[in-house]
């Protein structure tokens, strides 16, 4: 059984974002890049699914500029069998990442699709929900356990009042929370096979993919500074604060 991981190149977690001067986006030159962590657990679920002899083979994906060529090494060296990049240098909006993942799965015929339940530069959360949608399959999302039985998968998800298991029949894809696994390092002897691993680079039109725009950008802005907060000496004077200067009740 084949598995699809799509990954993605974003800005480091660590890294503190800056908006251009222009804003017309967020700074990306000389900044630190990786793989969406998301990603990272999705991969490393894949990883534990192969180790347990549920999985043959692992595809790693992304949808990218050429320096994504990075995260795909990344993804290979903490275990995927081969990965293929879809080259382009535009944004590409949840939808069209969606379509060409649909093609690819056509292509390749994976069984699970095993994807981060959103990244943390766009914070979309859509990709995984309109895949499912469009491939017809059943989905789990924001996935805390993954459990393989047969032609059965069962996903412990997690929801605003606690936990929910859903089963799913194969086909399926299945987006991962944080909660789900600890990724792996990948140890040098890995990161050096992995630069003989298979990577294919293609691009949206090999998958007759339309990627053009439906949103435009018009302004990015960072956050209002917070202002310091004051002790107050009674209950009385915090309500009349609440009341006549904040203007919140």
């Amino acid at each position: 059984m084949k598995v699809l991981v799509p990954v993605k190149r974003v800005i480091d977690y660590n890294v503190k974002i800056r908006v251009k001067s222009d804003q017309s986006g967020v700074e990306l030159d000389n900044v630190k890049m990786s793989m969406n962590p998301f990603d990272e657990i999705a991969i490393e679920e894949a990883i534990r699914l192969k180790e347990a002899g549920d999985v043959e083979e692992i595809i790693s994906i992304s949808i990218g500029p050429e320096k994504a060529q990075e995260t795909l090494r990344t993804a290979l060296a903490m275990g995927a069998d081969r990965a293929i990049l879809v080259k382009t240098d535009e944004e590409v909006e949840p939808l069209a990442i969606a379509k060409i993942l649909k093609a690819v799965v056509e292509q390749e015929g994976p069984k699970i699709v095993l994807m981060g339940k959103q990244a943390i530069d766009d914070d979309c959360n859509q990709t995984g929900q309109m895949l499912a949608a469009l491939l017809g399959w059943g989905q789990g999302t924001f996935a805390s356990d993954v459990k393989l039985d047969g032609s059965s998968l069962y996903v412990t998800r997690e929801i605003d009042g606690g936990l929910e298991t859903v089963n799913l029949t194969l086909p399926a894809v299945i987006t991962t929370d944080l909660r789900l696994n600890e990724p792996r390092y990948a140890s040098l002897p890995n990161i050096m096979k992995a630069k003989r691993k298979l990577l294919d680079v293609k691009t949206p039109e090999d998958y007759k993919v339309d990627i053009s725009p439906r949103i435009k950008t018009l302004k990015v802005e960072e956050p209002a500074g917070r202002i310091a907060g004051i002790m107050v000496k009674s209950v009385s004077e915090l309500v009349s604060k609440l009341r006549d200067e904040a203007k919140v009740i």
